[in-house]
């Protein structure tokens, strides 16, 4: 099924009043499945177009860890995340600004989307206070103390100046009681009210974040909360956050779908944090159309590796004698240029290129697993390109090759 779909947020809108919006953010809806609620979309940014279905590599620290930019842009990353927790605490928001920017702190001419650190007071929560108000905590670099509002975040976020930045939200973890998580879908939607005010520059697009937890009426009550806020000055996209907490993937895609469903299709939806690469692709059918996680490099610094063949831990002593590339079916660096048994031999004796070279491959995995996801697309074949996802990783569990 075709669709033609093009969206420009236009701070002019007469339908619906707007305030502080992007006017250089265009969503496009280039095609959808028509078996699955997957879809083609292109999202322009001042740095570039992006194309969906995405996996954004994670540089928390404006930094993929190991790789070069040029490497980067050498498997065609799109767009990469930074994290503003982070480089608030080190170096500081100031002298990123000072720089010039994120951009060109790093050297990435490419599109950044920056997080707003609710995921890291979800995961630090032990140093921290909330209120509704703000959120108090001390500083994992020195202990110092700090305290932000949303409309100090998006300060924080404008002086950092990615081209998406995502409002401050509260992450909940998994199990949770109910009436906590519902604490958390009311304050997050009344920062994400705050966020929306308090967003100053033009150049960047703000995507709200749909909280939850494995609760499916709380998630569509929190959907509900945000369009309230949307039709009175719009969002660039929506994100959904609280998954991927530690509760099930089956729990997760219970609810995912019908949420998204719920969601603008003229916006992209960011599914945060989720990487695995099953999840990923059954996501993509659920309509999903961004993905970040730290899987690919965090494994990869550990010696597994995603192949066409199946998942492999590359220590393992059966790898010690095999001149075979990596994943034949893979055109990274990596593959091209050296054996198994080299990469193997490089983790047994700590060298920091394995890490590298492990990083570049996974990260390579991911990106052809999107970009083939949107090829499919293209060309109208998705459903043959999900069956044969699965099967050939059914195929790679037979074999063996799934052990890590």
């Amino acid at each position: 099924m075709q669709e033609s779909n093009s969206t420009t947020l236009d701070t002019n809108a007469k339908s619906k009043p707007q305030t502080n919006t992007p006017t250089q953010f265009e969503f496009d809806i280039k095609t959808t499945d028509p078996n699955s609620k997957a879809r083609l979309c292109t999202l322009q940014t001042p740095h570039g177009a992006i194309e969906t279905p995405i996996f954004m590599p994670v540089g928390t620290h404006a930094t993929v860890k190991g790789i070069l930019p040029s490497q980067l842009e050498e498997i065609k990353a799109q767009i990469i995340l930074a994290n503003t927790y982070h480089l608030y605490l080190r170096p500081g928001a100031d002298l990123i600004e000072q720089a010039g920017g994120l951009h060109a702190f790093m050297n990435w001419n490419h599109p950044i989307l920056t997080d707003s650190g609710g995921f890291q007071f979800f995961s630090l929560s032990d140093t921290l206070k909330l209120d509704d108000e703000g959120v108090s905590f001390n500083s994992i670099v020195d202990g110092s103390k700090h305290y932000w509002t949303p409309e100090k975040n998006m300060h924080i976020q404008n002086q950092l100046g990615a081209d998406i930045i995502m409002q401050l939200d509260q992450c909940t973890p998994y199990p949770c009681e109910k009436k906590d998580v519902a604490i958390a879908v009311d304050r997050s939607a009344a920062w994400a009210k705050r966020c929306r005010a308090a967003q100053q520059n033009p150049n960047q697009a703000l995507f709200a974040i749909v909280q939850g937890g494995v609760f499916l009426d709380l998630r569509l009550a929190s959907v509900e909360h945000l369009l309230k806020i949307d039709s009175q000055s719009n969002f660039e996209g929506f994100a959904l956050g609280g998954y991927s907490v530690g509760e099930p993937h089956e729990l997760m895609f219970e609810s995912l779908e019908l949420v998204t469903d719920h969601l603008p299709k003229d916006r992209p939806r960011y599914l945060m944090g989720v990487g695995n690469p099953s999840t990923l692709v059954k996501a993509v059918a659920a309509g999903i159309d961004m993905f970040d996680c730290v899987l690919p490099t965090r494994n990869a610094r550990n010696g597994t590796l995603y192949t066409s063949q199946g998942k492999i831990n590359i220590k393992r002593k059966e790898f010690a004698e095999d001149d075979s590339p990596l994943d034949p079916a893979c055109s990274c660096y990596t593959c091209r240029t050296f054996s198994r048994a080299y990469l193997r031999h490089l983790f047994q004796n700590d060298e920091p290129l394995a890490m590298r070279l492990a990083s570049l491959h996974n990260l390579q995995y991911y990106l052809d697993l999107v970009r083939g996801a949107r090829e499919a697309l293209l060309n109208g074949s998705f459903s043959g390109y999900y069956k044969e996802f699965y099967e050939a990783l059914d195929r790679g569990k037979d074999e063996g090759l799934g052990r890590a």
